[in-house]
């Protein structure tokens, strides 16, 4: 009797926390489709949970396209509504907005929307990307010295040695560039680059073509892969569980072979009184003050910075270097003219290219900003809300929207710096937008590879300095052509989430004579 008593009760228990769950999710899933309908917002609907077009999960549609789409919407709309999972979003269209958010009302959004807090995934939780607040602000003071002019300068040669290296290996090798996959060597280059300007180690990718700076890189950066979508899911709704369950969102033996890496070279430096002109540096330095506001430096800090640094590098400038190479390799006037510039520079030197003289290649930058507007290393920048937030109405007349903390705004980068609005005939590649006489004719926040105001990528003269010197070293010694391999105008795979063409970077390099 009482143990059928017992059952009867706890059948009624379950059955009452399954239909308080059902109509939870009922709930929520009516929140999400009548959040922006009750405010009077244009929007576009997307799976309850997904914060998406069905099409893009189901690999139909790429995410490229769909950033386009949702631009589109609504063209005459200074924004629209949209959901990132369960949050709603405002996807902005106007340039002068996008100042307000990211310039101007900064402490409204200073923010980036959280993955795996530090509590939950330490690796990457604890970098200056992910973290916020003050803790970020220090983060931030602490790194920025590794990135101005002067310790630029002092990391040339590293970077340099790294370029020349690289160039010569191809040399050395024709029999590999007749059909080359640039964003597998070029990932090489800068796994080289970053291994010896973070590091202080010494790699020839190249060379050693199994090293493990190189193989992790490529195990952490699969960011298309179904198993990493659906940890990206899981941390973002359900971390605790998802982090009790042991589903680590980097591979463990990744974070230990970075902890081990970077605990190794501080205490070589500390024995040895080695002082290098980089990160790991600054960060040592940073770990040794005192104060009652000074934060405490921790391992788990040095390795998360090193860490980012290191996965930025490795993949969004090894992918800046393959989109500047398959423009040149389809645009041989284009080509010839940065080429006669940059042997300029390299008769002037001697035959060595100088920190000055890069920054003096004004077509070489001109070059790299049309790549960086054509294939921006982001599709949208996102911004968190932590105080209300008041954004002018749609139209005169109409009722103002209150942005709530918690709230995200995404600027489109990729649709702006595609909208023939900014910049006419924008499938071309046309470096002359950034000449003299023409880049000042760009509408402020129209283009922003690399971001604005206090959140811009902190990496950002790093990136461009790396790529420049290793784009001179190899016109340098060849000639960039296409292949029948060569996919021109480029299609992006629909199953990446970022710009990668469909079947890959693939051009020759020949040897010039």
């Amino acid at each position: 009797m009482e143990s059928s008593l017992f059952l009867s009760s706890f059948a009624l228990l379950l059955a009452t926390l399954v239909i308080i769950g059902v109509v939870k999710v009922i709930a929520n899933i009516h929140y999400q489709y009548t959040y922006w309908k009750k405010r009077g917002i244009p929007y576009i609907r997307t799976l309850p949970g997904l914060g998406t077009s069905w099409k893009v999960f189901l690999r139909r549609m790429s995410f490229v396209e769909y950033s386009i789409s949702a631009y589109e919407y609504v063209p005459d709309a200074k924004y629209i509504g949209l959901m990132d999972m369960a949050t709603p979003l405002v996807l902005l269209r106007d340039p002068e907005l996008i100042r307000d958010v990211m310039v101007k009302d900064f402490e409204h959004f200073p923010d980036h929307r959280t993955i795996a807090s530090e509590d939950i995934d330490p690796l990457f939780g604890k970098n200056v990307f992910a973290l916020r607040g003050d803790r970020w602000k220090e983060m931030r003071n602490t790194l920025s010295p590794s990135f101005t002019a002067s310790k630029m300068k002092a990391m040339f040669e590293l970077v340099s040695k790294c370029s020349r290296e690289f160039s010569e290996y191809l040399a050395d090798h024709p029999e590999e560039c007749s059909s080359i996959d640039t964003k597998e060597i070029f990932r090489r280059y800068t796994t080289d680059v970053i291994a010896t300007s973070a590091f202080g180690i010494s790699v020839n990718s190249m060379k050693d073509r199994d090293n493990e700076f190189f193989t992790r890189g490529v195990a952490s950066t699969k960011f298309s892969s179904f198993s990493f979508l659906l940890k990206f899911m899981l941390y973002r709704t359900i971390p605790r569980l998802t982090k009790a369950l042991g589903i680590d969102f980097f591979p463990p033996a990744t974070s230990q072979f970075f902890k081990r890496i970077v605990a190794e070279t501080i205490k070589v430096r500390e024995e040895q009184g080695i002082v290098r002109p980089d990160m790991i540096q600054l960060l040592m330095q940073a770990r040794s003050k005192e104060g009652p506001s000074v934060q405490e430096m921790t391992l788990d800090d040095i390795v998360s910075q090193a860490f980012i640094f290191f996965i930025a590098g490795f993949e969004t400038s090894s992918q800046l270097m393959c989109f500047v190479g398959h423009e040149l390799a389809v645009n041989r006037d284009i080509q010839d003219r940065l080429w006669e510039e940059v042997e300029k520079h390299f008769a002037e030197g001697n035959g060595e290219i100088s920190y000055e003289s890069v920054s003096k290649m004004v077509y070489m930058d001109m070059v790299v900003s049309e790549t960086l507007r054509k294939y921006p290393p982001v599709i949208f920048i996102d911004r968190v809300c932590v105080k209300s937030y008041e954004l002018p109405p749609l139209k005169p007349g109409g009722k103002s929207l209150i942005v709530e903390p918690d709230n995200m705004i995404w600027a489109p980068v990729y649709a702006l710096h595609l909208d023939p609005k900014y910049f006419p005939n924008p499938d071309k590649f046309d470096p002359e937008r950034f000449s003299d006489e023409n880049k000042d004719n760009i509408v402020p926040y129209t283009y922003m590879p690399f971001g604005h105001g206090p959140r811009k990528c902190i990496g950002n003269r790093f990136a461009l300095m790396e790529t420049k010197l290793l784009i001179a070293h190899l016109l340098h010694k060849f000639v960039f052509k296409a292949t029948e391999k060569t996919i021109y105008p480029v299609v992006f795979d629909k199953n990446q989430i970022n710009l990668q063409p469909k079947g890959g970077f693939w051009i020759a390099l020949e040897k010039r004579v």
